[in-house]
C-alpha cells in the first residue's frame, strides 16, 4: 500500500501520511457514486435499524432462558481498541479541516460549505458515517454479556445511524462539527472501554470526564443545528 507524505485537500488543508486508499474521493465518478447511493438510498437504515431492535429484543428473552451468560472479554477487548484506532485516524483527518474552516472562512462556512465531501476528508467523513452501522455490534455484548441495557443505549445507536444516512445526502456541511467532536469523543470513550474490559483500573474521573464530553458535544451539537436551521430559513443556505 503506497503513502504520501502530504497530500493537499480541495479544502486547502495538508494531510501528512496518506494511503493511496484515502484518494478515492478525489475522483469526481467515485464522489458522485457514493452521493447519489446515500442520497437515493439512506432510507435503508430505518429498516436495518428495525432489524436491529427486534435482534435485541430477541437476544434478550434468549438469554434470560440461557443458564451462563457468555464472557467474550477478548473479543470485547479487541473490539473497542479497533473502534478507538479508527476513532483517533478520523479525528486526526477530521478535526484540521475543521478548524481550517473555522480559521479561514469562518463559523458560516464551517456550517453551509459542502466542500468537506472532498478529498481525504470526504472519505473519512463518509466512513464515519458507515461506522455507524458495525457500532450497533456494541449493543451485541451487552446483551450477550447480560449487562444492563438501557434505553439511552439503544436508542442513541439507532436514532444517529439514521440520522447520518438522511444528513449526508442534505447537511453534509454540518458534517464538519458532528464528525469531528464524535470522533474525538469515541477516540476516548472506546480506549476507555478497552482498558475496562482488560480489567486494569481506570480512575472514575475519566469515566466522569467522558460524560461530561458527551453531553457537552450534544450541547453543541444543538447549537449548530439550530444556527444552521436560522441561515436556511433566512435564505443564506
Amino acid at each position: 500500500m503506497k503513502m504520501y507524505s502530504s497530500i493537499r485537500d480541495p479544502s486547502d488543508v495538508v494531510h501528512r501520511w496518506v494511503f493511496d486508499f484515502e484518494l478515492i474521493l478525489f475522483n469526481e465518478k467515485n464522489l458522485l457514486l457514493i452521493e447519489n447511493f446515500m442520497y437515493n438510498w439512506w432510507w435503508l437504515s430505518i429498516p436495518f435499524v428495525l432489524v436491529y431492535i427486534i435482534i435485541i429484543c430477541i437476544g434478550q428473552i434468549w438469554m434470560r432462558k440461557r443458564n451462563k451468560k457468555f464472557e467474550l472479554r477478548k473479543a470485547l477487548i479487541v473490539w473497542n481498541v479497533f473502534l478507538a484506532v479508527f476513532s483517533f485516524c478520523g479525528a486526526c483527518r477530521c478535526v484540521p479541516e475543521l478548524l481550517h474552516s473555522l480559521n479561514k472562512h469562518g463559523f458560516y462556512h464551517s456550517l453551509c460549505n459542502p466542500i468537506l465531501k472532498k478529498g481525504v476528508t470526504g472519505l473519512w467523513l463518509w466512513l464515519f458515517i458507515i461506522s455507524k452501522v458495525p457500532e450497533t455490534i456494541d449493543t451485541l455484548f451487552i446483551v450477550l454479556r447480560r449487562q444492563q441495557l438501557i434505553f439511552l443505549h439503544w436508542f442513541h445507536h439507532a436514532s444517529v445511524l439514521v440520522y447520518c444516512f438522511y444528513s449526508y445526502g442534505l447537511f453534509a456541511p454540518l458534517g464538519r462539527w458532528f464528525t469531528s467532536m464524535n470522533l474525538c469523543v469515541h477516540t476516548i470513550m472506546y480506549s476507555y472501554f478497552a482498558l475496562r474490559a482488560a480489567r486494569f483500573r481506570v480512575p472514575r474521573f475519566i469515566q466522569q470526564s467522558i460524560t461530561i464530553l458527551q453531553v457537552i458535544q450534544m450541547f453543541i451539537g444543538c447549537i449548530v443545528n439550530t444556527v444552521a436551521y436560522k441561515y436556511k430559513q433566512d435564505g443564506y443556505y
